[in-house]
C-alpha cells in the first residue's frame, strides 16, 4: 500500500515512541464517541480542530506584551503559540514522545487569554472572584468544551481526554459544563513538555521584542549567566554587514538552543535514572519528570525575574496595562449594569451560565481592537454606533 492510514500511523508510534509515550491508539477517547478517522489519528485530529477554530484565529489580535496596533513585527499571542508549538515538536521528537499530543495541547493552551493578555485576565479574574473566579487555563477548557460551536453533535470540538488534561495542567475546582479529564500523579510527558515549551518560548521572544524595543538594552543584561552563555555560543557575521539586528537574533538564538538542548539532555538522565516499565508506571511517580538542570533551572528564573522586573514592569508597559484594565473593567460593568448593551446570543445565554460567566466568556474572547472598539463605542459620546 502507497499510502499511510491512520492504522499505520498508529502502528509507527507503538514501534518508534518510548514505552511511557502516549500512544494515541491508547486514548481514554472523546466526551462523545465519533468514528476514527481514516487517515489521522486521535491526536492528529485534535490538533487540526483545534487550528479550525475561531477561538485560535483571535488570537493573531490579542497581546503577548505589547497591544498589535503598536507594530507590526512584535509577537502576538498568535505567533507565540506558534513558536512554543515548534519547540514542543523538537523535544518531543528528541526524547521520542508523541509529538501531535504535544502540538496539540501548546496550539491550545491559550485559547482563553482575554483581550490585552495578562492584564485583561487579571480584571477578570477580580470581577468574578464571587462568581466562580476566571483564569485563561480554566477559559480554554472552556473554548473546547463548550464554546466552540462547529458540529451537529456537541458542543465544543470534543477533543481527547489526554488533550483537555494537558490544557487544564494541574485539575480544577471549579464548576464546568462536562466531566473533567481524570486526573494523576504524574501528567504526561507531552503534557509537561507543553509547559516548558511555552516558558522557553515567551522568555526567548520576550527578550527579543524588549531588546527590539529599546526598553531592554544588551547592557542591562551583563549579569544573566545564561544571556553571556549565548553569547559565547552566537553566530556571528564580519564586515560592515553585520548588523546588531543579526547578533541580537544569533545571542537569542543560542540561548533557545540552550534551553531546548538541557531539557532534552536532563529529562533524558532522569528517565536513565529510574526508567519507568511503562505509561501507567510513569503515572504514578510524583515529582516531574521533565525540567531543566539545577544550573539552567537558576539561570533560567534569574532571566524570568529580570524580565519581570525590567520588561513586564518598565513604565511603558504599565501604562498600556493600566489602560488594558480601565477597557475590560469599564467593558464588565456596562454589560452588567445594563444587559441590553450585549448581542442576544449572550444574552440567551444567561438562563444556563448565569449573567456574569455569560459576559465574562464574552469579553474573553474579544481580540484587543475589538474590546478597544467596544469601549469607545460605549463611553465616547462621539463614536459613530
Amino acid at each position: 500500500m502507497g499510502w499511510r492510514t491512520r492504522e499505520v500511523y498508529e502502528e509507527e508510534e507503538r514501534r518508534g515512541l518510548a514505552p511511557w509515550a502516549m500512544c494515541a491508539a491508547d486514548s481514554v477517547g472523546r466526551l462523545v464517541e465519533e468514528s476514527p478517522h481514516a487517515y489521522r489519528t486521535a491526536f492528529q485530529r485534535d490538533r487540526d480542530r483545534i487550528i479550525h477554530a475561531r477561538a485560535f484565529r483571535r488570537l493573531e489580535f490579542k497581546t503577548q506584551v505589547f497591544v498589535h496596533l503598536e507594530t507590526d513585527h512584535y509577537r502576538n499571542r498568535l505567533t507565540h503559540t506558534i513558536e512554543a508549538a515548534q519547540v514542543a515538536r523538537t523535544i518531543a521528537r528528541a526524547l521520542r514522545l508523541n509529538e501531535d499530543l504535544a502540538e496539540a495541547i501548546v496550539l491550545a493552551h491559550d485559547l482563553g487569554h482575554t483581550p490585552f493578555g495578562h492584564a485583561g485576565e487579571a480584571v477578570l479574574a477580580e470581577l468574578m472572584e464571587n462568581d466562580g473566579g476566571f483564569d485563561h487555563n480554566r477559559q480554554s477548557l472552556r473554548i473546547i468544551d463548550l464554546l466552540e460551536d462547529r458540529y451537529p453533535d456537541f458542543s465544543g470540538l470534543n477533543l481527547t481526554a489526554e488533550t483537555r488534561e494537558g490544557i487544564l495542567k494541574h485539575g480544577s475546582e471549579w464548576a464546568h459544563p462536562v466531566e473533567l479529564p481524570a486526573s494523576h500523579p504524574q501528567r504526561t510527558l507531552e503534557a509537561q513538555i507543553a509547559d516548558c515549551a511555552d516558558e522557553i518560548a515567551y522568555i526567548h521572544h520576550d527578550l527579543d521584542d524588549g531588546l527590539r524595543s529599546g526598553l531592554l538594552t544588551v547592557g542591562m543584561l551583563d549579569s544573566q549567566s545564561l544571556w553571556k552563555q549565548a553569547l559565547s555560543g552566537r553566530r556571528t557575521r564580519e564586515g560592515a554587514e553585520a548588523s546588531f539586528s543579526v547578533a541580537r537574533t544569533q545571542t537569542i538564538g543560542a540561548l533557545l538552543n540552550t534551553l531546548n538542548t538541557d531539557l532534552i539532555e536532563e529529562t533524558s538522565r532522569r528517565l536513565d535514572s529510574d526508567t519507568p516499565l511503562s505509561l501507567a508506571d510513569l503515572r504514578t511517580r510524583k515529582e516531574p519528570i521533565v525540567g531543566f538542570s539545577p544550573e539552567i533551572d537558576l539561570g533560567k528564573r534569574e532571566l524570568k525575574s529580570f524580565l519581570s522586573q525590567n520588561f513586564y514592569h518598565h513604565p511603558q508597559v504599565l501604562r498600556r496595562t493600566r489602560k488594558a484594565k480601565w477597557i475590560v473593567g469599564d467593558l464588565f460593568r456596562n454589560y452588567r449594569d445594563d444587559p441590553m448593551l450585549l448581542p442576544a446570543h449572550v444574552r440567551s445565554r444567561f438562563s444556563r451560565e448565569g449573567q456574569p460567566r455569560a459576559i465574562s466568556d464574552y469579553i474573553a474572547g474579544m481580540t484587543d481592537r475589538f474590546a478597544m472598539d467596544e469601549h469607545r463605542k460605549l463611553l465616547d459620546p462621539h463614536a459613530p454606533d
